[in-house]
């Protein structure tokens, strides 16, 4: 491990000024299930960690006036058990559960996976899907962006020099949404998935057309990826089997996937293809049911 300098404050006034003294040089930390492999590997040399273990206000989960409201040093472990989300949210509640081993999502944190910026993470997908927003705040100020624009390429975010990402603002499903999430995991269940595919769906009342949907892909590109073209195709449609395979074919041209172990660039695409069906058909048939 390289040598670095590590402060634990109480406040979060108090982490932002650190961060505001010490600009690029340092480096914020909650679980560090990412941030400590990447330092061992070199990738990142902070000089100083800025740990918000301490800084309590930052692990709530409430739901407030029909926002679900995670905080960034909540861990996987807590959003996947907690009752409001199972009940309200249980497109985020099914995905937290997937993700990696019990150990993992017990020091994993809602903020670190987001703030990290790895395409392969399991809940970017889904948030997008639901169209939440990232709130960061610095020493100078507070601004929120929508997760989907908060990923500008390969482990880079738009999180800025001195911000903290405080929390994550999920709005409520609208009535009657169906949902999905699913991942194609060849391998053991802590590795990334080959794809991994999040929707959400709703139909007009007492019909089978298309009122909107949402279809986002982990795994697919060097960013989470919003399968625009294949959503276009859906909407104002009648949801007919024939409709859900024709819409995932348009998958195909909006992921680019890196080849690496898990599959070809070429693999990936197709199993892309496959699992948005997938995810298609089971988000639609939670919302008929």
């Amino acid at each position: 491990m390289i040598d670095f300098d590590y402060r634990a404050p109480t406040s979060l006034d108090e982490a932002l000024a650190l961060l505001q003294q010490h600009g690029e040089s340092a480096r914020v930390v909650a679980g560090g299930t990412a941030l400590v492999i990447m330092m061992k590997q070199r990738l990142v040399q902070p000089e100083l960690l800025v740990s918000l273990r301490r800084v309590p206000e930052l692990d709530a989960i409430r739901a407030d006036n029909g926002t679900l409201r995670l905080g960034a040093t909540a861990t996987h472990r807590a959003v996947e058990t907690h009752p409001v989300v199972r009940e309200r949210w249980p497109l985020l509640a099914e995905t937290f559960h997937h993700v990696a081993t019990v150990r993992i999502r017990n020091m994993a944190t809602v903020g670190g996976s987001l703030a990290h910026g790895d395409p392969n993470q399991d809940p970017p997908p889904a948030l997008i899907a639901l169209d939440a927003r990232a709130r960061l705040r610095s020493a100078t100020g507070e601004r929120e962006v929508p997760v989907r624009e908060l990923f500008l390429d390969y482990y880079e975010t738009d999180v800025r020099p001195g911000e903290v990402l405080t929390e994550v603002l999920v709005p409520t499903p609208p009535p009657g949404a169906g949902w999905a999430w699913v991942k194609f995991l060849p391998r053991t269940a802590d590795d990334y998935a080959t794809v991994s595919v999040a929707c959400l769906l709703t139909r007009e009342p007492g019909t089978q057309r298309c009122r909107d949907v949402r279809l986002a892909l982990g795994s697919a590109g060097t960013t989470p990826v919003r399968a625009e073209a294949a959503e276009a195709a859906l909407r104002g449609e009648d949801l007919t089997p024939a409709r859900l395979r024709e819409a995932a074919q348009l998958v195909a041209d909006a992921v680019d996937p890196i080849a690496d172990f898990r599959g070809s660039s070429e693999y990936k695409r197709e199993m892309a293809v496959v699992w948005a069906r997938r995810a298609l058909e089971q988000a639609l048939a939670r919302a008929a049911a």
